[in-house]
């Protein structure tokens, strides 16, 4: 793989810097989610971003396996990630967790299992020494929360990334330098502002694909502003995931490496951004260990 499209883990293995998220809400047939990773390995993606509680890792482990069987790619060209669910964060049922969805999916290993709470690390890492997993990361969590597993006595393997909400109105400079200075990648989900999920997020805040300055750069680079908002990610060196089941798009979305934002454009970007957050999970928000209190 070009190497301006893949970014080096600080475990050595390396993460393809645009991935495509397998999230349909409830109602999509649950067959779709076959058909269109399909279409994404066979029009370029190489990082498949899914997870136990999507409940489509065996449509998706299908289409993986299809696209090895039908010669397009192997096993080692592709890097799939899963994430382990709240329900399964006690030491004893991560392993089983991840087995279940390597059973799924049909699949001998994943490359990349990660967290949502900073709870289960030691559990993580056992899955990595037992080869199901070749790299352990986390998600949603604020600079307190990496320090405190970065501190943690006897700390195996630090975490490769942390996978947050991350987009041109929430651009996470400050917790972007934080990971970036303990070599840890961050990985960019809702990159464009996904505000069509109503049961997640708060209809009322504003259209991040509407914004006249993204759009305006678009219209320079004759682009849409969706690949614009992606490039940005990839630019600022974030791992960029892009979530969509229209295959229209599928397709554009690989097209983020056919152009390139002048630093004018990068500053304009750097420019709009709000703190708007549009994935909240209020329900959590009373847990001790809720993530977004904190500035970063």
């Amino acid at each position: 793989m070009d190497s301006k499209r893949q970014v080096k883990l600080n475990d050595g293995h390396f993460i393809p810097v645009l991935g495509f998220g397998t999230y349909a809400p409830p109602e999509t047939a649950k067959s779709e989610a076959q058909e269109v990773t399909q279409f994404a390995i066979e029009v370029g993606f190489r990082h498949i971003d899914c997870a136990h509680v999507y409940q489509n890792e065996e449509q998706v482990g299908q289409a993986i396996r299809s696209k090895i069987a039908d010669g397009t790619v192997k096993r080692e060209d592709i890097f799939y990630t899963s994430k382990l669910w709240l329900t399964s964060l006690r030491q004893e049922l991560v392993r089983s967790a991840l087995e279940k969805s390597l059973k799924n999916l049909q699949l001998d290993y994943v490359d990349l299992y990660i967290i949502h709470f900073p709870l289960a690390v030691k559990a993580l890492e056992k899955c990595k020494d037992a080869g199901l997993t070749k790299s352990i990361g986390v998600s949603n969590f604020n600079h307190k929360q990496l320090e405190k597993i970065l501190n943690k006595p006897g700390l195996k393997y630090k975490p490769v990334c942390n996978q947050v909400e991350c987009h041109p109105y929430l651009n996470q400079r400050k917790l972007l330098d934080f990971c970036k200075s303990h070599d840890i990648v961050l990985v960019a989900y809702a990159a464009l502002g996904s505000q069509r999920l109503k049961e997640w997020v708060n209809l009322d805040l504003p259209v991040l694909l509407e914004d006249p300055v993204l759009c305006a750069i678009a219209n320079k680079h004759k682009q849409t502003p969706a690949l614009v908002a992606l490039r940005y990610q990839i630019q600022r060196g974030v791992v960029v995931l892009a979530k969509s089941y229209n295959k229209k798009r599928i397709k554009e979305n690989i097209q983020v490496f056919d152009f390139e934002l002048t630093p004018e454009d990068m500053k304009a970007i750097d420019g709009i951004n709000r703190n708007i957050r549009y994935y909240e999970f209020l329900p959590g928000v009373s847990h001790p260990e809720y993530p977004f209190l904190e500035e970063y």
